[in-house]
């Protein structure tokens, strides 16, 4: 029986990828592959690789984009990576607490995508 394995690659579409990419490099400090397709920038990051694209339809011109949507990036030290994330201009949109996955924050990106970053199991 044919059945779906589980997220492979998660892009998400952007209003400005210009700005979009500079924020994801010097906020949140993503490093982009070497090779990218055209209209996006695929991040270095495992196990799951996440991309910003040109939006493939017309996206709303106001709001914050990706509501009910809920990501969650590990880092390896989520109140070491709030604070710099607060040092670089970032917002919080929740501060640190202990949840299901560890230590964890929620920030905000420019088009208003809540990113949920947690400290990383070993």
């Amino acid at each position: 029986m044919a059945m779906p394995i589980g997220p492979s690659f998660i892009a998400l579409q952007v209003r400005d990828l210009a700005a979009s990419v500079r924020f994801y490099k010097d906020v949140f400090g993503f490093q982009a592959e070497d090779r990218n397709p055209p209209g996006a920038i695929v991040f270095k990051t495992k196990p799951i690789a996440l991309a910003l694209r040109e939006p493939l339809r017309p996206l709303p011109e106001t709001g914050s984009l990706g509501i009910g949507m809920a990501l969650w990036v590990a880092c390896d030290d989520a109140d070491a990576f709030h604070d710099l994330i607060v040092e670089r201009g970032g917002t919080v949109l929740s501060p640190l607490a202990n949840g299901p996955f560890g230590r964890f924050f929620v920030t905000s990106d420019p088009d208003g995508y809540a990113i949920t970053f947690h400290a990383a199991r070993g």
